[in-house]
């Protein structure tokens, strides 16, 4: 107990803590509708973008967030555009603006600053990432995602899982799809600073299916996915300073470890 309030005692570790656990309670939410409507790795497709718009706003010395939160909320939308497009299929919408942002931000590093630390951080992750101002304004818009999300629940659980007699009572079923999109959006680039980009994805992902495997009803679904998510970060940070392994994939190992006792769970 000791040393667990001594590693609290940094601050660039209360800044990690507080954020990590709004941004899992936001992405776990989020993730079971995206799971059920067949979008869940639309969080590594934003991440890609995220990354692309990170790069530019690193090379041109701009504010981080403020350049990426608005561009990824418009890539989300514009993938959802096209996805309900019938010649592009959600899979392929998700590679082509993804693969293609990628590679805008790799030519971008190449030619500018070069794989720099606050580049490298932005791939793979890093709870030294967050600067004091940075930590507020994401503890701001992750308290502003999951207040959306609770106003808004409701008739999110109707478009997700079923829009189309969602639009025949009334609902605008493309509105509330854009919501979840920007909401995914925002998520994604705030969970980018301390996940990566390539470990991102598994934040939504892991406890919704986790949380499928014992649960029944779609609220049990959601309330089991934010325990487990926030559980599963709160160990893997606490086991990445300890063992001086990298943060995003400690979480990831957790949210394994948990899927892989709850499918072994549900055979019994």
């Amino acid at each position: 107990m000791s040393e667990l309030l001594h590693m609290f005692s940094y601050p660039f570790m209360q800044r990690a803590l507080v954020v990590g656990v709004l941004v899992s309670l936001c992405a776990a939410l989020l993730g079971v509708s995206l799971v059920l409507k067949r979008y869940s790795m639309i969080g590594d497709g934003l991440s890609h973008v995220g990354f692309g718009a990170l790069a530019i706003a690193s090379a041109f010395h701009l504010a981080p967030l403020a350049v990426t939160v608005p561009v990824v909320a418009l890539a989300a939308v514009l993938l959802l555009r096209l996805s309900q497009n019938s010649r592009v299929n959600g899979d392929a919408a998700i590679a082509l603006i993804s693969s293609s942002a990628l590679a805008v931000g790799v030519v971008t590093v190449s030619v500018t600053t070069g794989m720099n630390t606050e580049v490298s951080s932005y791939m793979f992750g890093s709870v030294l990432a967050l600067s004091r101002a940075d930590a507020a304004l994401s503890v701001a818009l992750s308290l502003a995602v999951l207040a959306l999300f609770l106003l808004f629940y409701p008739r999110i659980f109707a478009v997700t899982f079923d829009e189309t007699f969602s639009r025949a009572t009334g609902v605008r079923a493309g509105a509330y799809n854009s919501l979840l999109a920007v909401l995914t959006a925002v998520t994604v680039v705030l969970g980018m600073r301390m996940m990566g980009a390539l470990l991102i994805s598994s934040l939504i992902i892991f406890p919704a299916l986790s949380a499928m495997r014992l649960c029944r009803s779609f609220k049990g679904v959601v309330l089991f996915a934010a325990a487990v998510s926030v559980c599963c970060f709160t160990a893997g940070l606490i086991a990445s300073y300890f063992l001086e392994t990298p943060t995003g994939a400690s979480i990831v190992l957790a949210d394994l470890l948990v899927f892989a006792l709850c499918s072994l769970a549900r055979r019994k």
